[in-house]
């Protein structure tokens, strides 16, 4: 008589289940890793809740089903990628209206 046993590998689809992701900082560059949490399981120690603690996550409306995300590390560098969204002024067209 023959027996086929098959043994189930647990940690290949916990593996599977716990892709690691990171997200960058869309001003200075600081990058993190994370894990994604699960419906089934208990949050991993690195979920991306607790990774990203204190960081800020922007929506940026493109328009019909067009959503940027951007996230940011601190508000200073929010600040400046907001700032450097704003279109600048040209300093030569500035110059030129301070002679008149």
């Amino acid at each position: 008589m023959r027996y086929i046993i098959w043994i189930a590998q647990p940690a290949d689809s916990e593996r599977a289940m716990q892709k690691r992701n990171y997200t960058i900082c869309q001003s200075c560059g600081k990058n993190l890793e994370y894990t994604d949490c699960s419906d089934r399981r208990a949050p991993p120690e690195d979920a991306r809740c607790k990774v990203l603690s204190g960081w800020l996550s922007v929506s940026h409306w493109q328009g019909m089903e067009a959503v940027n995300h951007y996230d940011f590390c601190s508000f200073t560098c929010l600040q400046r990628w907001v700032e450097s969204q704003i279109p600048k002024v040209p300093e030569v067209f500035l110059k030129a209206l301070e002679g008149e």
